[in-house]
Parts: structure tokens; C-alpha cells; sequence
């Protein structure tokens, strides 16, 4: 009796195991989707994370930083807040941080007024192998609507009342932004922040289609086929850790022929290595545009402050603008940059160790259901989430000491070897949309007959701004990390979203891609609006 009852009861046992097995292979699955809690997103920026999560969140030093290195971290933040000497003549911005507001995302100007925190790149039909554009032959590949007046840090816009052959240089026009409203809906009817009574088709959202115009020239003319291009300063923390994904990373995830099917072509931009002397893969700017953070930081001090240094040691002046030239040689020595090695040595320093805010709530049923649409909707195609860091060798300038520069720099520990969540590729990608020919208008929007009167006028449609980058099109833009992006409007509540700043909040953002997001944008558009909403929250986590 006891035989038979073991042998009925072991089927039962098999049946038990079976399916106790069956739930470990579901558990399993299920905590292995990509969109499962993983602990070390929490630290998006591996070691160099921070807990703060205030106005000052862009702006802190990682714990790791000594003594020694808190005080180089300070003396760069300095730099970066302050005013330098022998500014100009022309220039956008007088200091780094009016552009970068906290370390964050600029501001983006109303209709009509000037700008700050944002600047218009100018060139023409043509490429430079070095310069990945060819400028404007006046007012050169960047308007700087300012200039310095009797060797004084303070700028004036220029006016036609201003006289360009006098002894005081001015700025070069006045660059503006005028909106068109865009309507939609989405399908499943009105859930949307913006919604206003004021539309009478009561359309679900409204998007603002910007219009740059430029006035006031100062040095006559533009280019009969100048391009503009808008860009709103972007956030600067987190780049040391950018610098140290190993390149062959960032190559891997390019598909430029789009051989896996999925509509996403990612590729990458090369461009010019100053100090190295040859070609190199871009990373930083909008348009990837640069290949590291010193040659980023250089240019921005020589284009937008007008800051000479070793990499750019000329004057923005060109032939033609004879008060420019005159301003630029008051108190400045032709063979002596405004900006020493230890200058710019401080403040690379002070963006490479920025750290990166941690998530909040990462671990919240909401947030992670909205992560989990995130991957579902194609948003990852672009938007990478995670790398491990390799080695950040130390800077090219040498290594800090005191007011001087070693040979022999340290590699930055504390960005190296790390595990992080940026959330992009530093890829080049197609967003759509397209540009006619820059043309001349009348304040009315007629044909313009007298020239002083004329304003210079770009209208695109989607994401385009028409203007090449070395190997970007107009078209395309680098995939910009997500990482802090929840706290962007509490850091700088002015700033907007994309690179000109034309979203005024998340969802807005998302329903401005196009090109190879278009699908991706669509998925997001049809979704219930519970959903959306999960995904913004997911967002709001980073």
C-alpha cells in the first residue's frame, strides 16, 4: 500500500515542479526586459552623481574631488561665471554662464527681442575641411549681436543709427524669432497641459513654429545664399563622463545604411581635431560639431565672447569691418592670446568633473511602467541608455598646479571605468523637416524695397534648420542625452526644449520629431493618455 500511494503521489510532485519551474522561467523573463529596475540607473552618472536636486542641481562637484581638485573645481567655476579681459570686440554672451544658465539649458527669447543664451551660425553653399562650413564672408560663420564700446566690457545691439566706421566697434545685426502656431489632436481627445480656449477648433496642443529674421545689419549685407542656424546654449554637466565612452561604443551603434530594418540610421559626424591635426568623431554640440570638451569650450570663448586662445588665436574681425578691426587691437597683443593655458585648463576641469543628477522615484510603478513604453514606442533606437566608461586620460594643456601647467597629466579616476544612463548615442540622425532659401522681407511680410528697412528671413518646416556641419546635413542633429532632463525647468524655469528651445514643455518635444523619430513620435501620439502621461513621468525620473 505504501508503494502504490508513493507512485500516485510522484506524478503529482513532477506537476508541482514543473510548474514551480515555469513561474522561475516567467520571473526570470519578466525581470530580464530591458525595462526592468536596475539599480545602478539610480546613479546615472556612476560615481559622479549628486543628491541635490535644486535650482543648483547642474552645477556639483562629485565627492570624490579632494582638496586640492575642489579648489581647481572652483577656481574653473569662477572662470566660467565671470567676466575676462579683452572680451570682444564682438560678441554673443559676456559671460559663460549667461548662456549656460546654472550649468544648464539657456534662455530662449520672446518675439522680437534680443538674443541671449542663443545665437545664430551663419555660412554659406560649400565646406572647409577644418572649419566644417564656409562663412559668411562679411560676418563670418556665427552673428554676434553685440560688440564692445571704448575698450569697455559693455555691449550695445547695433542700430542703423550706429556708424560701422567710427571708433567704437558695434555688433553686427539683431537677430529675432517670430512664432507661427501648429494644431493638433490626439485620438483619444483632450488630455493635453496647453489646451486653451482661445483656439476655436479646439485642437488638443498647439506647437510654435519659429521664424528667424535678422535686421539692422550693421556691415551691409549678408550672402546672397547665407544659411542661419538657431541654437540655444546646452547643458554642460555631465560631458567629462561623454568624453570617456570609449569611441568604438559610440561607432557601434551607428547604422548609417539602416541594415537592421528599423528606420533609425544613426551615424556619425567627423570633424576637425584642432590640436591633433586631423579628422576625429564629433560628440559634443548639436550637431556634434566637436570632438572634446577643450575645443568645445575654446570655440565657444573665441565665437561667443570673443576670447583668443592656442587653439583659436585669431580675431572674429573680418577685412570688411574696418571698426571691428580697430577695436580688436585696443590693448591686446597680436601674439599673445586673451586666454592662457591655466584659463582654459581650469574650466575643462571644472565642466569635466560636473556631476550628474541621481534619479527619483526610479524604482515607482509609474515611473517604471513608463520606462517600459519608453522601449516599446522606439524611443531607445536613439536615445541609448546605458555605457560603461573607459579611461579619461588628462588634459592635453598638462596638469594643473597652481598657476602653472606639468607635462604628465593624471587620468580623471572618477569618470573612468563607470557604468551610465545618458540616454543618447552622440549619433547624427535625420529629424525631418525641410528650409526654403533665406529671402529679404518688409515689416509687413511684403517685398522689401529699401535695404535698410529689409529683414533677413529663414522659414523651415519640422526639426530642419537647412544648414550643413561638416558631415550633418540640415537635417540631421546629434541625439542629445536625457539625463537631468526632469529638472531642466528647475534649474532654469525659462528654459524650453530641442535645440532652439521651441518646446515649451516634454510632450511638446516629442511631438516636434520627425524624420526617423517619426514612427516612434506617432507610437507616442496614439497612445491612451494614461500612458502618456507614464512616459513623461518616466522622463521627469532622469
Amino acid at each position: 500500500n505504501i508503494r502504490s500511494r508513493t507512485a500516485l503521489q510522484v506524478p503529482e510532485v513532477m506537476k508541482q515542479l514543473m510548474v514551480g519551474l515555469l513561474v522561475m522561467i516567467w520571473a526570470l523573463e519578466l525581470f530580464a526586459q530591458p525595462w526592468a529596475f536596475d539599480e545602478t540607473e539610480v546613479f546615472q552618472g556612476g560615481e559622479m552623481s549628486t543628491r541635490v536636486f535644486t535650482g543648483k542641481a547642474f552645477s556639483q562637484f562629485p565627492r570624490q574631488l579632494g582638496f586640492i581638485e575642489q579648489g581647481n573645481f572652483k577656481r574653473g567655476d569662477f572662470l566660467f561665471r565671470g567676466k575676462h579681459e579683452h572680451q570682444g570686440p564682438l560678441f554673443n554672451a559676456s559671460t559663460c554662464q549667461t548662456c549656460h544658465v546654472h550649468d544648464g539649458r539657456g534662455n530662449t527669447p520672446g518675439g522680437n527681442k534680443p538674443m541671449v543664451a542663443m545665437l545664430l551660425r551663419l555660412s554659406v553653399p560649400g565646406m572647409d575641411t577644418r572649419a566644417g562650413v564656409l562663412p559668411d564672408p562679411v560676418y563670418g560663420d556665427q552673428l554676434q549681436p553685440f560688440g564692445i564700446n571704448d575698450d569697455k566690457l559693455s555691449g550695445r545691439l547695433s542700430r542703423p543709427e550706429g556708424d560701422p566706421d567710427g571708433d567704437a566697434a558695434v555688433g553686427e545685426g539683431f537677430p529675432y524669432i517670430e512664432y507661427e502656431i501648429i494644431t493638433g489632436e490626439f485620438p483619444d481627445g483632450r488630455a493635453y497641459p496647453l489646451v486653451s480656449n482661445r483656439y476655436p477648433d479646439s485642437k488638443d496642443y498647439f506647437l510654435r513654429q519659429p521664424v528667424y529674421k535678422v535686421k539692422d545689419l550693421a556691415y551691409g549685407s549678408l550672402h546672397s545664399q547665407v544659411m542661419f542656424s538657431p541654437r540655444v546654449a546646452s547643458p554642460v554637466f555631465g560631458l567629462g563622463l561623454l568624453e570617456a565612452i570609449p569611441e568604438a561604443a559610440i561607432l557601434a551603434n551607428a547604422d548609417p545604411d539602416d541594415a537592421d530594418g528599423d528606420g533609425i540610421s544613426g551615424r556619425p559626424n567627423i570633424v576637425w581635431d584642432v590640436l591633433a591635426n586631423q579628422p576625429a568623431v564629433g560628440r559634443f554640440g548639436l550637431k556634434a560639431n566637436q570632438p572634446g570638451i577643450l575645443q568645445q569650450l575654446a570655440a565657444a570663448f573665441h565665437g561667443d565672447i570673443g576670447i583668443t586662445s592656442v587653439l583659436f588665436p585669431d580675431e572674429l574681425c573680418s577685412p570688411v569691418q574696418p571698426a571691428c578691426l580697430r577695436q580688436a587691437a585696443v590693448g591686446k597683443t597680436a601674439t599673445v592670446p586673451d586666454a592662457t593655458p591655466v584659463t582654459l585648463a581650469l574650466i575643462e576641469f571644472y565642466i569635466r568633473t560636473l556631476a550628474v543628477p541621481q534619479r527619483r522615484n526610479a524604482d515607482s510603478k509609474m515611473i517604471l511602467h513608463g520606462k517600459k513604453i519608453f522601449y516599446q514606442i522606439g524611443c531607445t533606437g536613439c536615445h541609448v541608455p546605458r555605457y560603461r566608461t573607459g579611461e579619461l586620460s588628462g588634459s592635453v594643456l598638462g596638469q594643473i598646479n597652481g598657476q602653472t601647467l606639468t607635462p604628465g597629466p593624471k587620468p580623471l579616476a572618477m569618470a573612468s571605468n563607470q557604468t551610465i544612463w545618458p540616454y543618447t548615442d552622440l549619433l547624427l540622425h535625420d529629424m525631418g523637416g525641410a528650409c526654403q532659401p533665406v529671402s529679404k522681407e518688409a515689416p509687413d511680410g511684403g517685398l522689401c524695397e529699401e535695404e535698410q528697412s529689409c529683414a533677413w528671413v529663414r522659414r523651415c518646416t519640422g526639426l530642419a534648420d537647412g544648414r550643413p556641419d561638416f558631415q550633418a546635413s540640415g537635417r540631421e542633429w546629434r541625439t542629445p542625452p536625457l539625463w537631468g532632463i526632469g529638472l531642466t525647468q528647475t534649474v532654469n524655469p525659462k528654459a524650453g526644449f530641442l535645440h532652439d528651445g521651441r518646446a515649451r514643455t516634454l510632450v511638446e518635444a516629442i511631438l516636434w520629431h520627425g524624420g526617423e523619430a517619426v514612427t516612434a513620435r506617432e507610437n507616442y501620439r496614439n497612445l491612451p493618455g494614461a500612458e502618456r502621461s507614464a512616459l513623461i513621468w518616466f522622463l521627469k525620473s532622469l
